[in-house]
């Protein structure tokens, strides 16, 4: 089976009581998390494109006439995505239907190819991934699964899971799970637009920073540098440092070059180099990042001049400000954080986890 053997169905008729406003118009650079999902599902040559919602708007209207969506509006409303899924099944002239929400900014759909062929080895109704868990918003349903679903909603029924295992179904897992993260709430949401500012990067960056000096950024560093290497990350660090540095020792040729009036020195070995250069301003860190060579990551440590995304440490000294862009905290004590996800200052293996999903590894997730 081919994706223009299949229909799409997206799912967008929640009411984002965890994020407090609408989540299908979270725009990160222009683009909302509805849109991107839209745009995405537009190279791919389903045989129909279908929209689930809730009720019709101006603006839900907007997106589907621009991406050749078909509106599908709920019966009722307030019975949760298995309204959606009943409805959308139901209009839909190909057997199956692939089906995802639009709270799932890092899905790309051309990767869950693999449940069109899962369908073609049995009869199934439900084909879902699987990544740690199931995910029964980024699967593929039969057509014939809308009167299962019409039957539940009917005796007060609204959990998915109950009507996939009462029919046959199959899983296909996937070692990705960052593929399916969702957007509920305002820390996933930070979380995901951190991720987000690396996509177009050659390099991904990951700023360590802390309100205040002697916090514990190079410590915190030197313990998730090992666990990153146990990954196979191979991980430059840039500096930022607002004490001022002297790297050569006097006598020392390089230092006689730059005595001698030189504004920039290179010195370089068999085993490496490294260069020295004098400026007018304090140089970008992030410029001087993607001078590095031969790493997939680089982490910067700053206190100040650091770039999204970034991760906020905090010891009980200053007083805890997140900047804007933040997307995670490591404190200690805990703090009760709700606006960006927090976790234990000295969990370097949590840490390398955030920093490998910020950066994009596909290998793990959070």
């Amino acid at each position: 089976m081919e994706f223009s053997d299949a229909s799409l169905l997206i799912i967008a008729g929640g009411k984002s009581s965890r994020m407090g406003r609408d989540k299908r118009f979270l725009s990160y650079d222009g683009e909302g998390l509805l849109e991107r999902l839209a745009r995405r599902a537009a190279a791919l040559p389903f045989a129909e494109r279908c929209l689930c919602v809730e009720e019709r708007t101006p603006a839900l209207q907007d997106i589907a006439e621009r991406y050749g969506l078909t509106l599908v509006e709920d019966g009722v409303q307030g019975r949760g995505p298995m309204e959606g899924l009943m409805r959308g099944l139901s209009k839909i002239e190909a057997g199956y239907a692939l089906a995802v929400s639009c709270d799932m900014p890092f899905l790309e759909l051309a990767e869950l190819r693999p449940l069109l062929k899962a369908a073609e080895e049995g009869s199934y109704q439900a084909v879902l991934p699987r990544a740690g868990r199931r995910q029964p918003l980024a699967a593929l349903y039969r057509w014939d699964l809308s009167a299962r679903f019409a039957e539940a909603l009917a005796r007060g029924e609204r959990k998915l899971g109950i009507v996939i295992d009462s029919v046959p179904h199959a899983y296909v897992d996937f070692p990705d799970a960052a593929l399916f993260f969702n957007v509920n709430t305002v820390a996933d949401w930070h979380l995901a637009c951190g991720r987000m500012a690396n996509e177009r990067r050659s390099r991904p960056l990951v700023t360590i920073s802390a309100p205040v000096s002697n916090t514990g950024k190079t410590t915190f560093i030197e313990r998730v540098l090992p666990e990153l290497r146990a990954r196979g990350i191979r991980v430059g660090v840039v500096k930022g440092d607002c004490h001022g540095y002297d790297v050569d020792e006097r006598g020392k040729d390089s230092w006689r070059f730059k005595e001698a009036g030189a504004a920039g020195v290179a010195v370089v070995s068999p085993n490496g180099y490294f260069i020295e250069q004098r400026t007018e301003t304090r140089a970008d860190l992030a410029a001087i990042a993607a001078r590095l060579t031969d790493v997939d990551l680089v982490l910067i440590e700053s206190r100040r001049h650091g770039t999204a995304p970034r991760i906020e440490l905090f010891r009980e000294r200053g007083e805890l400000t997140l900047p804007c862009d933040a997307a995670a905290c490591f404190t200690k004590p805990q703090q009760g954080l709700t606006e960006v996800r927090e976790y234990a200052l000295d969990d370097a293996a949590k840490a390398a986890e955030v920093i490998a999903f910020l950066m994009g590894n596909k290998r793990i997730g959070v």
